[in-house]
C-alpha cells in the first residue's frame, strides 16, 4: 500500500530566526578545505517520507517532476531495503533555498525514522547538507533559532519505516549559496550525493 504524505509550508520568517548564513547554531554555510573534495556520489540513493513532529514545520508544496534520482540498497541494524530516491525541487527564496524530496521503498523495509538525522536521537532531514564545490562549502539545514533548544527548519520523521511501495515527501530550508550558483551537490545520509542539482 503506498502512502504519500504531501506537507504545506506556511510562511516562515527566517531573516529573524537565525538561519541566516555564517549564525553560530543557525545552520547556514561553512567553508570546506581545499584540500578535500566532496564524496564521490553514492552508486544511487534510496528515497523517505516524513510525518511532522512536535515543533517541525511543514513541508512546502512539492514539484511532482523529479530533477534527479537515485536507487540504492540502504540497512541499519535489522532493517534493510531498497529505496528511491526523487529529487523534486531546488527553489532559491531571497536568502533561503528550499529542497524538496521524496524517498519511496522499492523492496524490504527503509528506516526513515532516525536515518537521516545528525544524531541516534534526531527524528528529523537534519543530516542533508548542500555542497558547493567551486566555492569549497558545505551548507547545513537552517534552524529556527540560535539556542540549545533551536529545531530545524526541515521534515520530522518519527516513526517513518517505509514498507514496499510506501512513500514520504521531505523538505529542508538552508542558506542560499551565491546568485552565481546554479547547480549544486546535495548530500544525503543513507542515500549519498546527488551532483549538479540545478537550483530554480
Amino acid at each position: 500500500m503506498r502512502k504519500t504524505i504531501a506537507l504545506t509550508l506556511a510562511a516562515v520568517a527566517l531573516a529573524g530566526c537565525g538561519v541566516l548564513p555564517g549564525q553560530p547554531g543557525g545552520g547556514g554555510e561553512e567553508r570546506q578545505p581545499q584540500s578535500s573534495a566532496p564524496e564521490a556520489p553514492a552508486s544511487s540513493p534510496a528515497a523517505d517520507q516524513q510525518s511532522p513532529s512536535a515543533g517541525q514545520q511543514s513541508a512546502p508544496a512539492q514539484e511532482t517532476e523529479a530533477i534527479s534520482t537515485k536507487e540504492t540498497n540502504v540497512g541499519a541494524g535489522d532493517m534493510h531495503g531498497r529505496a528511491k530516491v526523487d529529487v523534486t525541487a531546488l527553489k532559491r527564496q531571497g536568502r533561503t533555498i528550499t529542497l524538496n524530496w521524496t524517498v519511496t521503498a522499492l523492496d524490504g523495509k527503509v528506516n526513515l525514522h532516525n536515518g537521516m538525522s545528525g544524531a541516534p536521537l534526531d527524528y528529523t532531514v537534519e543530516g542533508v547538507s548542500l555542497i558547493d564545490p567551486v566555492n569549497a562549502k558545505r551548507y547545513r539545514v537552517a534552524r529556527n533559532g540560535t539556542g540549545e533548544d533551536a529545531e530545524c527548519v526541515c521534515s520530522g520523521t518519527q516513526g517513518q519505516f517505509l514498507e514496499k511501495g510506501d512513500s514520504s515527501t521531505l523538505y529542508a530550508v538552508f542558506a542560499a549559496p551565491p546568485a552565481d550558483v546554479t547547480k549544486i551537490n546535495v548530500e544525503m545520509p543513507m542515500f549519498g550525493v546527488f551532483t549538479d542539482v540545478p537550483i530554480s
